[in-house]
């Protein structure tokens, strides 16, 4: 079921890199780059162009993911009623699944699914959803994804703004579930990594930043230089 979720280092505890920007036509080789310079887990944006603007890939491809690396698979749902997909993602390989606040009546019914699907349960909210959305439900997460762009498309610039809402997520968590992660989707990059980390960011979900046609292990490396 992947890596237990940690905390304690003096970078993020985890790096996912995105495949969202990644070259499909050579996803084995562009995912086991990744994980020979030493990301820490594989994220998965899942959507159906209804709750976004785009469409990607479902779970024959989480499993052909899952074929190709040990690393733990981060699979972030961007579709309406993610309920009904659930086990379909779990038995595909998924470590964590993450479901939006926006695209589900019952967050807390599907939440408590993926737990007893033995995955790790994540709840995400789009940049205009208030932070309070994550109150009720943070006792029972692993994760807590705040996207810091409008979810749909790969390469999009990190939203300002997006910063004193991770500052204000951190003390929700620290109060309501310290062992809770906060995840960061969207725009991060060497300009925008260090802010992001100050402000309380636990994981960094990277796309462009590290798939844009340099060595990942290149690309991953100063990422963390910024850190230290």
């Amino acid at each position: 079921m992947g890596a237990p979720l940690r905390r304690g280092y003096s970078f993020f505890v985890h790096f996912a890199a995105s495949i969202l920007t990644a070259d499909f036509g050579r996803l084995r080789e562009e995912i086991q780059e990744a994980e020979r310079a030493g990301v820490d887990w594989i994220h998965l944006d899942v959507m159906d162009g209804v709750f976004v603007p785009n469409l990607t890939f479902g779970p024959i491809l989480v499993e052909a993911v899952r074929r190709v690396t040990a690393l733990p698979l981060d699979v972030h749902l961007m579709i309406v009623h993610p309920e009904r997909y659930l086990e379909d993602f779990a038995h595909a390989g998924a470590d964590h699944i993450t479901v939006h606040v926006e695209a589900t009546y019952h967050p807390h019914r599907a939440v408590e699914r993926i737990k007893d699907l033995g995955k790790k349960a994540g709840l995400a909210i789009n940049p205009g959803t208030p932070l309070q959305a994550f109150e009720p439900l943070l006792p029972y997460l692993d994760l807590a994804l705040l996207m810091t762009v409008n979810p749909g498309f790969g390469g999009q610039r990190y939203i300002p703004t997006s910063t004193e809402r991770i500052r204000g997520l951190k003390a929700l968590r620290d109060r309501l579930n310290p062992g809770c992660l906060i995840e960061v989707d969207g725009g991060v990059n060497a300009r925008t990594v260090g802010e992001v980390y100050q402000a309380g960011a636990d994981v960094a979900v990277v796309g462009s930043a590290l798939f844009n046609g340099r060595p990942v292990a290149d690309n991953l490396r100063a990422l963390r230089e910024v850190l230290e």
